[in-house]
């Protein structure tokens, strides 16, 4: 009966457009800027990372102020905080001048009561859906618990797609939401992140797959599912509050430097930075929640797979949720074994804003590193000197936590995107990949890993050695089969358990470890 209760049609069944991508070839700044480059490397794509907060947040202000047609946006997560007001004013002010903006957000971090979002929800340009609600605020708090109890399969998949784009010509992907943390905005945490730019072909691709989802069955037109009614009056208000929060915080969090000149005008005279290459971009149907299949294979993970295959000299992971199970020991040990260097960055447990996912991870390092795979985990406090306010992948004055997804093969081909390797990505959340053939581009990423691998930055997992344990046995301490090493102000350090972590931490860990919610993880 509750299950009945709780059921929803289709988002189909509702007064809905089906809306598509604007046409590439239609002239637009953008379309007149890249069209000569896209003729001088045909088949391929530009391409430039965005490693710091700043950088990302820059490039897509300077996104949607470049938009003159279209502008897309597919999120997992939409916070309403600082850098959040700075995009949606950026949104805002872009469906005034007559861009038609398409925002797609998961529910299971949409705040729908919030003010901000339902109220630009009104403009006759922009329209706001939420995929996959398992009850929003047109439900209470109760009826939302509800849902979750009674539709545990459904609600425990996700779109974690995230993306951005403008006139179907310009793209950026990767592992950011929108919200402070994200962009080096945050006081008290600082998601350590990794995106690319992209433009010319690929970019299409992205727009076909954001358009799957925008008219898909389970992308629920916000007006719907909100409770709250508002009149021009609220809009006007909302645009005066968002030109005033630009006005008040646009230079202290760096959001300005990008746009001194117009996005078109900086490809054009090649200032941008870019690399052309050959790129592909592989991502979820929504199928994959719509229709849930055991036979379902995740294009962005097989695509990874078959690439790691032909891995000849080495493969560097970046991933902040690293569950590789059996089968992902089994075939990392593979690697090793012919001679190729597998090397992992994942968060550590101090590090983690998931605990759950550091039990399910924990099992598997001492397997891992006894098939020669090199481990490192990424420490919640930075090095001293880093500790600035635009801080790059690797420094800030808060909590720090790893969130790039990000795999180097060979120092020759980079997969970027929203993926990471454990189960949830494989079967349960949708997600996205591009995969960049460029040595230089490639490289950029492998030096990012290289850099924060230091003992500054991260500690190094390693088995204990005999003489370790026969130390800590002498003196009545915990045997532990790994030891972690590290850098601090007193010089060279090593712990046997996980360091920083706290007692909380290591508590709930252990828990984690005797649920059955591997699967979930």
């Amino acid at each position: 009966m509750l299950a009945g209760c709780a059921a929803r049609p289709p988002a189909t069944a509702f007064d809905r457009y089906v809306t598509r991508a604007l046409s590439p070839t239609i002239p637009t700044p953008l379309q007149t800027a890249l069209a000569p480059l896209e003729a001088a490397h045909p088949d391929q794509s530009a391409v430039r990372l965005l490693p710091s907060g700043t950088d990302a947040l820059q490039a897509r202000i300077a996104l949607a102020r470049a938009a003159t047609k279209t502008l897309d946006m597919q999120y997992y997560i939409a916070n309403e905080d600082e850098t959040g007001k700075l995009l949606l004013g950026a949104a805002l002010y872009a469906a005034d001048r007559g861009v038609r903006v398409r925002m797609l957000v998961d529910d299971l971090n949409f705040k729908d009561i919030d003010q901000i979002m339902a109220a630009l929800n009104s403009h006759e340009n922009i329209e706001i859906r939420v995929f996959n609600p398992f009850g929003s605020a047109q439900q209470s708090f109760a009826e939302r618990t509800q849902n979750l109890l009674t539709q545990i399969g459904h609600f425990t998949r996700r779109m974690h797609n995230k993306s951005m784009i403008a006139d179907n010509q310009i793209a950026i992907v990767g592992g950011r939401n929108l919200g402070d943390e994200y962009f080096s905005a945050s006081p008290t945490l600082q998601f350590r992140d990794l995106d690319v730019f992209t433009a010319g072909p690929v970019a299409h691709k992205i727009s076909s797959s954001f358009d799957d989802y925008w008219n898909s069955s389970l992308a629920y037109p916000l007006r719907v599912l909100n409770k709250q009614k508002f009149d021009p009056a609220d809009l006007d208000k909302t645009r005066d509050d968002l030109r005033h929060h630009w006005r008040t915080n646009a230079e202290p969090l760096n959001a300005k430097p990008l746009n001194a000149t117009p996005l078109a005008q900086q490809i054009a005279r090649g200032e941008m930075g870019l690399v052309w290459a050959p790129t592909e971009f592989e991502a979820d149907s929504p199928s994959k929640i719509e229709h849930p299949s055991d036979d379902y294979k995740s294009p962005p993970m097989e695509r990874l797979a078959e690439l790691v295959k032909q891995a000849q000299r080495e493969f560097l992971i970046l991933s902040p949720y690293f569950v590789p199970h059996e089968v992902g020991v089994k075939a990392l040990s593979a690697l090793t074994q012919r001679g190729v260097r597998v090397a992992v960055l994942t968060n550590s447990l101090a590090a983690t804003d998931a605990v759950a996912v550091q039990a399910g991870y924990a099992p598997y390092r001492v397997p891992l590193l006894k098939n020669g795979v090199d481990l490192y985990e990424f420490k919640p406090m930075q090095a001293e000197g880093e500790d600035r306010p635009n801080a790059s992948l690797f420094g800030s004055q808060s909590r720090a936590s790893l969130h790039a997804k990000a795999y180097v093969i060979d120092r020759s081909i980079l997969v970027i995107g929203s993926m990471n390797l454990d189960p949830r990505s494989a079967l349960l959340n949708t997600e996205l990949a591009l995969v960049i053939h460029s040595q230089p581009v490639a490289d950029e990423a492998a030096q990012l890993f290289q850099r924060s691998i230091r003992p500054e930055s991260s500690y190094r997992v390693e088995l204990a050695s005999p003489d370790t344990l026969a130390r800590l046995a002498s003196t009545g301490s915990p045997l532990s089969p790994l030891v972690w090493t590290t850098v601090e102000r007193e010089g060279a350090v090593t712990y046997n358990f996980d360091p920083q972590a706290g007692f909380y931490r290591n508590a709930m860990t252990g828990l984690f470890t005797l649920l059955p919610v591997d699967g979930q993880l």
